[in-house]
């Protein structure tokens, strides 16, 4: 991949990503807020078994609480790595195309835990719009981010290689 190509592809998905992961956050946030503010008087009425389980939401189903806690992880850990990898692909040396390679794998992974739930609470059924909207840009997320941290390790890759070209050592 040229370098100028693999710049201009890694910048235009980290923008990307910083939008997509903005809505993550935001959506989940209101989640969390709206779960908490519903959920007295919600599991008032459950068995004690459900109410004392540490992760309830009033809706959506069972996955809910777990979707929601780890889109949140996943939304603010994914904003924050892709404005930090906007100004590590902006300068493209070495060393902070490493640094953007590796929270990028690592927001990925988060990601694809993220997606995982969303695919379980699919699966399971029964949710309102609002997380259905969750659901859908994580599935989405998944796939740019893997596209934005295969466009910056390959960006790795042309620069390890133009330095071992100046070098002389293959």
């Amino acid at each position: 991949m040229a370098s100028g190509a693999g710049k201009s592809a890694a910048f235009g998905l980290l923008i990307l990503n910083v939008v997509l992961y903005f809505m993550v956050a935001a959506i989940s946030g209101w989640a969390v807020n709206h779960g908490i503010q519903r959920a007295r008087e919600t599991a008032s009425v459950l068995t004690t078994s459900a109410r004392i389980f540490p992760i309830y939401f009033p809706f959506g189903n069972l996955a809910t609480g777990f979707l929601i806690i780890f889109s949140l992880v996943a939304g603010v850990v994914g904003f924050i790595t892709s404005v930090a990898g906007i100004q590590n692909v902006l300068e493209w040396n070495l060393p902070n195309l490493h640094a953007a390679a590796a929270s990028s794998l690592m927001t990925w992974l988060l990601t694809l835990l993220a997606m995982g739930l969303a695919c379980k609470e699919i699966n399971i059924g029964w949710t309102q719009s609002n997380l259905r909207t969750l659901e859908v840009i994580l599935i989405i997320l998944s796939g740019t981010q893997l596209f934005c941290t295969g466009a910056i390790h390959a960006g790795v890759h042309d620069l390890v290689a133009q330095q071992r070209m100046i070098r002389g050592s293959f």
